[in-house]
């Protein structure tokens, strides 16, 4: 198994919006994926272009495997830890603001 794993935990992105992006580059090429998420609009394709170029750079270095070879064979967004914080409301009230963060898996491997 010619596979290489990065992740990258506790980014301040909502896991919804983030699969959004994840869901653009399941299944391709580096190449077509780094295109894909280079010229996306989402904030999420921002961040998750970063872990895929660190998956790809473990693949290189630890596998010798070359870029253009490889395939994405997993993208995961999971939830991670919700920081709850609260907006003041009338009479004494609060309503309360969850701030979540999504946890990025990316594993690529030879075609």
């Amino acid at each position: 198994m010619n596979d290489a794993k990065a992740v990258t935990k506790y980014v301040r992105i909502s896991p919804r919006k983030a699969r959004l992006a994840a869901g653009l580059i399941r299944g391709k090429t580096v190449p077509q994926a780094t295109t894909q998420l280079l010229f996306s609009n989402l904030r999420g394709g921002r961040l998750l272009k970063k872990t895929l170029d660190s998956a790809v750079a473990n693949a290189e270095s630890k596998n010798d495997l070359r870029r253009e070879n490889l395939i994405i064979k997993e993208v995961r967004v999971d939830e991670g830890p919700t920081l709850k914080r609260a907006k003041p409301k009338n009479r004494g009230g609060r309503h309360p603001i969850l701030k979540r963060t999504s946890h990025f898996t990316v594993i690529v491997g030879e075609v």
